[in-house]
Order: structure tokens, then sequence, then C-alpha cells
């Protein structure tokens, strides 16, 4: 599986975003593949004023939300669905949200068994006032509004998954 690269470029472009979100009020992101996909435009139209105590902000790409000042959660819908992986999988309001957590205390959780996928990047790093993002608080705000994704897919617990051959 070619997680790593993959990771290092997701890092540098979220450690590019989070730095140029200090020098202006649009958060600057990149659009996903299918950012376009008609249900991410519902997605984004629905997104709330604030996500674990972080004021939403403006980002200049398709498809995306922010919150926080420095933005300590990003999202991006339209992203390449994940395929079965070992990472840990937690189901919230009906959602199932694959766990990246490698580069903890900053997340990547990416929505399972849902075309197009969403994905977040949380960091739950507090900041000089003592805020971070609560993994629970966002992810309890945002899958309602995910879960207008169709579902085609779901996480499985390691027992009842088909083993490799």
């Amino acid at each position: 599986m070619r997680v790593l690269p993959s990771l290092a470029a997701f890092g540098l472009a979220v450690v590019a975003a989070i730095g140029l979100t200090g020098c202006t009020s649009t958060v600057d992101l990149d659009p996903a593949k299918a950012a376009n996909d008609p249900l991410c435009a519902e997605i984004t139209s629905n997104l709330p004023g604030t996500v674990s105590g972080q004021a939403r902000r403006w980002t200049d790409a398709q498809a995306t939300g922010a919150w926080g000042d420095p933005a300590k959660v990003l999202l991006t819908c339209g992203v390449e669905p994940p395929g079965p992986t070992t990472l840990r999988c937690e189901s919230v309001a009906g959602v199932d949200w694959i766990i990246d957590d490698s580069d903890a205390p900053r997340f990547r959780i990416t929505t399972f068994g849902r075309t197009p996928a969403v994905e977040i990047y949380l960091d739950t790093t507090a900041d000089a006032e003592g805020n971070g993002a609560s993994s629970r608080d966002v992810l309890d705000a945002l899958s309602p509004v995910v879960s207008v994704l169709p579902v085609d897919g779901e996480c499985l617990d390691r027992v009842d998954a088909t083993p490799a051959p």
C-alpha cells in the first residue's frame, strides 16, 4: 500500500494551508478531484458556523470548509474513497470514519463506504488561548451533514473481514 508518500504530500499541503491562514482571512486549500460532485455542493452548503468551538472561515476552493483561526479543522469533499485498510474505524451518527493518527495530535479522518468521500484534517493541539479541536465534537457536528452521501460500504470488525489469500 502506498500510504506514506500520499501522507507526506497531504501533510505538506496541510502545513502550507495552515501557514497561509495566519496571513489572510481566507483559508487557501486545493479542491479534491471530485469537488464538482453535486453531493459535495449539498454538504458544503450545509456546513455549520462553528465546530468544536471554532468559527467557520472562508476557503478559496470548491467543496471545502475550515474552522478556527488559525485553522484547526479542514474539510474537503470529493476525495478518492479509501479502499480496505487496517486503520481504526469509528461510526458516528451512522457515518463510518477511518482515523489516521500517525501524525497525532493532528489527525486525518476520512469517510469510509461513502462516495464521494469526505476528508477532515483535525489539529487537536491547543493554541496560546488553550483552544484545540476535539475529534468527538468535530465528528458529532459534521457526521449528520455528511450522512447525505450514499452508502456503498461499511467498516467491518477484524473478525468479520474476509481473510487475505
